[in-house]
């Protein structure tokens, strides 16, 4: 098991940011995101692809570096690796004139423990590393979100509350509320309640998983919960909940961006969709992708294409067509293939002639690697059929 610690240099034409070097980052990166499998069956969460040249983690990386929060703890788990050879190979130092991002990997393994019994636990464990940083204030993020984020303005809203937590919110659909932590505000935008994914939800103001802390306070709190025996060791479902319950000022910072949590296929599917559509916008002048996958040469020739995403590396053979589809890395698609609303993982490969399409609106998915043959297709499509 290799163990990395790297500095990183980001090059920013005419840089006029300040640093903010009160803050420094936490990055929940050890997802084993069960509900995106195949995709995450030998990767984590956070190192699935997104769009043509990006995975899931190059989002909050480049938020923090645009935002000028230099210092980050990578915190890993669940196919550790992944991550690991991932931020190595691919933020890799630029030349001269650059600003350090120095990037710590923390996987759970180096705490002699089997693993990180929850998000609030992943941090506690890692108390010392913050101290030896001695921050003001710690920025909490999930690596498995889509969204373009300039951390700077929260950090002022929360630094003129005087707050001792503040949560990124956002409205969310109805429909989707149940799935997120909810909560109520008041007129001065203090957190009057707080409940994680509810049955039925007060309002559908949801969480988006970005927390800030005074790291006074949330040590004190972490330290708190890890000497609870009945405590599932989760800031959802208890460091929120703590805070409030003991009347500390809790605020609620507003984001008018995109943002998406593409925990599940559908909402991977459907956030490269937003982005094919317009609705998520990457401006490459602004936001600088250090990490994007690199140019690998391809092929579609001959091949029809219909709002579509295909990654670097992919082969698409003479006569396929392919509508709302998303195709990773390295996959490689024969000829007069017909392929709708699906996720060919990396280095999948599909043979000549396959017709791969859903009879009930769902996503077909193709996992990484996998090869498939007449008598696997057959079986998909009957699978699909019944279902």
């Amino acid at each position: 098991m290799r163990i990395y610690t790297t500095t990183l240099q980001i090059t920013w034409e005419e840089l006029t940011l300040k640093k903010h070097t009160e803050c420094l980052a936490m990055l929940l990166a050890g997802g084993e995101g069960r509900r995106l499998a195949p995709l995450t069956d030998q990767l984590a969460k956070p190192a699935v692809p997104f769009g043509e040249r990006l995975r899931l983690i190059d989002f909050p990386l480049n938020n923090c570096s645009h935002s000028g929060i230099r210092t980050i703890g990578v915190l890993t788990q669940y196919c550790a690796d992944s991550i690991h050879e991932y931020i190595n190979e691919r933020y890799a130092p630029q030349p001269a004139h650059t600003e350090s991002l120095q990037m710590t990997m923390l996987p759970s393994y180096l705490k002699g423990i089997g693993g990180y019994s929850g998000t609030a636990d992943a941090i506690y464990r890692n108390i010392d590393y913050i101290d030896q940083h001695a921050p003001e204030h710690v920025l909490i993020l999930s690596g498995d979100h889509i969204y373009q984020m300039d951390y700077r303005p929260m950090l002022d809203f929360h630094k003129k509350k005087r707050a001792s937590a503040t949560i990124a919110v956002k409205p969310v659909p109805w429909r989707e509320a149940s799935r997120f932590g909810i909560l109520d505000t008041d007129s001065r935008q203090r957190i009057t309640s707080f409940e994680e994914k509810p049955a039925k939800p007060s309002s559908n103001l949801a969480s988006m998983g970005i927390y800030l802390f005074k790291w006074a306070d949330l040590k004190r709190y972490l330290l708190e919960d890890a000497a609870n025996d009945a405590s599932s060791h989760d800031f959802g479902k208890d460091i929120i909940p703590a805070v409030l319950a003991s009347r500390e000022n809790m605020a609620a910072y507003p984001f008018k961006g995109y943002w998406r949590d593409v925990g599940t296929i559908e909402s991977l599917w459907a956030a490269n969709m937003d982005l094919l559509g317009g609705e998520l916008t990457l401006d490459a002048g602004k936001w600088r992708l250090p990490g994007a996958n690199p140019d690998v040469p391809g092929s579609e020739a001959g091949a029809r294409l219909e709002r579509s995403v295909v990654c670097p590396g992919v082969t698409i053979g003479r006569g396929s067509e392919l509508s709302e589809c998303i195709v990773m890395p390295g996959a490689q698609i024969g000829k007069n293939v017909k392929i709708h609303r699906a996720i060919i993982g990396e280095g999948a490969i599909i043979p000549d002639r396959a017709v791969i399409e859903r009879y009930d609106g769902q996503i077909s998915v193709v996992g990484p690697g996998e090869i498939l043959s007449a008598a696997g297709l057959d079986e998909k499509a009957a699978s699909a059929a019944a279902s």
